[in-house]
Formats: structure tokens, sequence, C-alpha cells
């Protein structure tokens, strides 16, 4: 395939970068923690650590990993906690001591987190407090023996109050005795090779049973230099202020706010409960921020949340977006409010996971994910893994350093996924537009077929987004006697709307070809979402 995206890139951006720049991530982090030292790393509910409190602290949390739990090199560890400060310290702790960190969803049913306990083979895991009902209910069905349990305010606010730890687990150690026992034993420093295993990165498992990704220091240390690289001076060193409001458990967050600001002397804002958008918004009055991160339902929430278009938008500089696709009727409404579009990058688990991003200027929404990252090769096939053309539909596959190892234990699922050159199969249907930009259409998945005629769920419901009196919708493929399948669309009221079914199909006939118009229309409440904020469009299927 033509690399048409170069002419679109700015000559200050290299088109490759060194992925062994350094033998580990936590390699990267001594270097900022050197520079950076008393500066602050995060803030969690008005308490902050600085880069010096990372070092002390994580460093105490190894020492009683490898002294009292016997910990080695390369055994896994869970941590199932949401954006708090004891978060970050378990992740250094974990870099520094080598070992491998499985990432997990506290809102995990207990069907899912013994999936995922087992699966990654582990025996130890750091879990907030309100999480561990889902544990002790697993527990004795997984390998599980040493519980570290987390709070609100450890490490920083102490008197903040949190869930009960659930009575049925036994033998348990809080957060912070341990970081003080460690305190007092030595800690022994060990030497990261680049193939080691760093992250267990589960998949959604939408289409079954989620996967491990097995995410090596190479991997990492690939990524974060190649979304330094494409945002060049952006990213100001020792300046940034980045709001961080997706959980540090999804690799979106891990990499592009702890990661790469952390190394680069950036202060992460922990947003513990983004959901609750009027204190959202009022954490965000007390910060001077100059970059956050977020999906689109995030960005939606925080535009119809009273507040939000009072803030202080004179130093934001970085607005990034990803997970899903960012609609273009949100990205103006953002423009309107901030002074500065949204750019849309794009990623996957199995890719560390930055693959594209846009480098337009903020005054432009090109409603594309952008263009590749140094280093890294796209290419985009047709069912029978031919390249298509420019302007042509094909499955978006990627090659280069920040690709997954593989599924862990799972060579036949990375088989499926792996084509014979060598390039990551995303699932994603895409096209690559004459200016040289990628633009995602659908996932394979989620196509609907009616009449023959291929409908991607994005389009319709980027289109329905612009109607006035519609605050978020979710579009899916139900069966038909007569085309096979039908669009049908589940749409969320704004407060007051009076539309009804009619209006809705009615606006999707002006702006729609026929096939594509919704043969039946459902108001709901509200859409299904991952913890991320994706749409759950299977769930919406029953």
């Amino acid at each position: 395939m033509e690399k048409l995206w170069f002419k679109n890139m700015d000559p200050k951006i290299p088109q490759e970068i060194d992925a062994d720049s350094h033998a580990s991530v936590w390699a990267m982090a001594q270097e900022a923690i050197t520079t950076y030292g008393g500066k602050d790393a995060f803030s969690n509910f008005g308490a902050k650590i600085s880069f010096n409190d990372i070092d002390r602290l994580s460093q105490n949390l190894a020492a009683w990993l490898q002294n009292d739990l016997g910990l080695k090199r390369g055994d896994r560890i869970a941590i199932m906690c949401p954006n708090i400060l004891a978060f970050p310290i378990t992740l250094f702790a974990n870099l520094r001591a080598g070992l491998v960190q499985v990432n997990v969803n506290p809102q995990y049913t207990a069907r899912e987190l013994e999936h995922q306990l087992n699966d990654a083979d582990t025996e130890t895991i750091v879990i907030f407090s309100g999480s561990t009902p889902t544990l002790a209910e697993v527990i004795a069905r997984t390998k599980i023996k040493n519980v570290i349990v987390a709070n609100l305010g450890d490490c920083g606010n102490e008197d903040l109050p949190s869930p009960p730890v659930d009575g049925k687990l036994t033998n348990i150690t809080r957060f912070t005795d341990a970081i003080k026992a460690g305190e007092k034993t030595h800690f022994e420093e060990g030497a990261d090779t680049v193939q080691d295993l760093l992250f267990l990165q589960y998949t959604g498992g939408t289409t079954g049973l989620s996967k491990g990704a097995a995410l090596t220091q190479r991997n990492l240390v690939a990524n974060v230099n190649q979304f330094s690289a494409i945002m060049k001076d952006r990213i100001r060193d020792g300046e940034e202020v980045v709001i961080t409001a997706l959980p540090l458990y999804h690799i979106f967050a891990l990499m592009v706010n702890c990661l790469s600001f952390f190394v680069k002397g950036g202060t992460n804002v922990l947003i513990t409960n983004p959901g609750d958008m009027p204190g959202f918004v009022e954490e965000l009055s007390k910060w001077k921020f100059t970059g956050i991160t977020g999906v689109n339902t995030l960005f939606n929430g925080l535009l119809h949340t009273p507040g939000f278009s009072d803030l202080d938008f004179s130093h934001l500089n970085i607005v990034g977006g990803g997970g899903t696709a960012i609609q273009e009727a949100i990205s103006d409404k953002w423009y309107e409010v901030t002074g500065g579009h949204i750019s849309e990058g794009y990623g996957l688990s199995e890719t560390s996971p930055v693959v594209t991003f846009n480098v337009a200027a903020s005054d432009v929404f090109t409603a594309t994910i952008g263009v590749p990252v140094p280093s890294t090769d796209i290419s985009l096939r047709d069912e029978d893994g031919n390249e298509v053309g420019v302007g042509e539909r094909g499955e978006l596959c990627v090659k280069g350093p920040q690709v997954m190892q593989g599924y862990w234990r799972k060579p036949e699922a990375t088989a499926e996924v792996t084509t014979k050159d060598g390039y990551f199969r995303t699932g994603d249907v895409a096209i690559l537009t004459e200016e040289g930009l990628f633009k995602i259409v659908d996932r394979i998945k989620d196509m609907i077929l009616v009449s023959g005629f291929n409908v991607y769920p994005n389009e319709i419901e980027a289109v329905i987004a612009k109607m006035d009196g519609v605050m978020e919708a979710a579009c899916i493929g139900v069966p038909d006697e007569r085309t096979d399948e039908a669009v049908k669309l589940f749409v969320v009221k704004t407060a007051g709307s009076t539309i009804t079914k009619e209006d809705v199909i009615a606006f999707c006939r002006e702006n729609l070809t026929g096939y594509k118009v919704p043969r039946q229309v459902e108001f709901i409440d509200a859409v299904p979402k991952s913890a991320v904020g994706k749409l759950l469009r299977r769930e919406l299927r029953g």
C-alpha cells in the first residue's frame, strides 16, 4: 500500500523511532524521577504525590512484595483498582520489581474476575476495598492467596471514607501497611530485558471469554516513544497537567496519560468517578489543565453538564479521543465551548495501544483517526487477504514494535489474528483517504447487512447525533424477513426533548440513503457502556 500518510505528516515528526532506547519502562521512569524530583506527579481528591514520592513508595512496596510475599521477576500480580493513588504506586512497584501486571476492571462480575485471575495464573492481587465482595465470591476457585486492600485515601487523604472490606476475606494486608513494612526491608534491583513481559492486558471479551494481550517492555517503550514523537512539541517537558478520567486499568489511560506524561514530567489528575459529572466538573475548575483524554461519551457528558462551559480552557492544548469514533457533532460542540477540536486516535489492547493519531491543527476536525505513529505500517485487506486501494474498505492490519507478543498462552488465537506476512488483524474496517488519513468505518462484527448492502452503525450514530433533542444513540441490526437484517436505533433524549420516533426516522431519511434508515426506533434512558465508555451494542441485541 502506498504510504500516502507521509505527505500529511509534519516533517518534524520522524518516520522511525528507537524501540530499544531503554531496556525497560522503569528505566524511562527513573530518568523522569531524577529530572522532576519534587514536582507533583499525581493528584487525587486534592492529595498530591511527587516524583520522589513515587520513587520512595514504589520501592517500599516492591521490597515488601519481594521479601514478605516472595514474588520473583516474571510473577503475575493483579491490580483491581479505580483511579486512586494506590494504582500508580503499585504500577511503579511492579515495574521496578519486574512483575507482570494483570490489569483488572474493578467493576467486573464474579464470572469475569474468576476467569481472568485463573487465566493469568496469579496468586496475588492489589484490590480496592469496594471490589472485595466480588473477590470473596470467587477466591476459593482461584489460586489467590495474597490480598492487598487499597482504600480511597491511601497515601493521600487518609480520612477519606472507603467501602468496607468483605468480611469473608481473611488474611488480608492493608496497602499502607505493606508500604510501611517494606520500608524496613532491602529491595533487590534486577536487570530488565526488552522482551520481558510487562502487562497482561485483557481484551473486552465481546466475542467470548477475554484474552490476555501479552505486552512486553519493548512494546511499551516503543509506544511511549511513538506517542511522544507524533505529539512532537505539543507535550512540553515538565509543564503538562493532564486530566485522567479514563480508568488506568485500561491501556489507553495507562500508556498515554500515566506513562507518557510521567516520563515527560507531567502531572496526572486522577478522576476516580467520572460518572459523577457535576463532581468531575467541580474538580476541573480547580486546575489550569493542559490536556484531557476521553471517549466520545465522556466528552458528550461533559458538554451536557452545567458549569462545564464556564471553565477556563485557556491552557488546554491536548484533547485526545479514542476507544470509539469521535462524532463530528460532539467535536464541533467541543470546539464551540473550548476553542479546540478533539484529536482522534486509534489503538487496541493488542497494540499497547496507539496505532494512529491526528496531527491536524486544533481548529480542524478530520473525522478520521489520523496517520500511523512512527515505525508503524498499516495494510488494508479484503476477505481474501489482498490489499485494497485508496478509498476502498478493508480490514485494518498493523505491523510495528508496539504490537503484542501474542495472546497469553493461546497460540491458536494468536495465529488467527496474524497474517502470513506478520501483520496483526484488528477486526476493524477502514479506508485510506486521498489525503493520506485513515478512517474507521466499523467493526466487522457490528456491520449490518441490509438486502446485500453493508450498513455501518458508526455512520448512523454520527448522523443522529446532529439532531436536536438527541443526547446519544446506538444502532444494531435486527432480523428482517424481507431484507435479512434491518436497522434498529436506540435513542436517549436530552432533558425536555419532545421528539418522536417519526421525527427521528424523518431526520434519518433526510441524511441517509434509504437502506440505512432505521426501520425501528426505541427510546431508552441510557445507552449501555463499558467502564471505559464504549457503546455495548451486544447488550442491546439482548
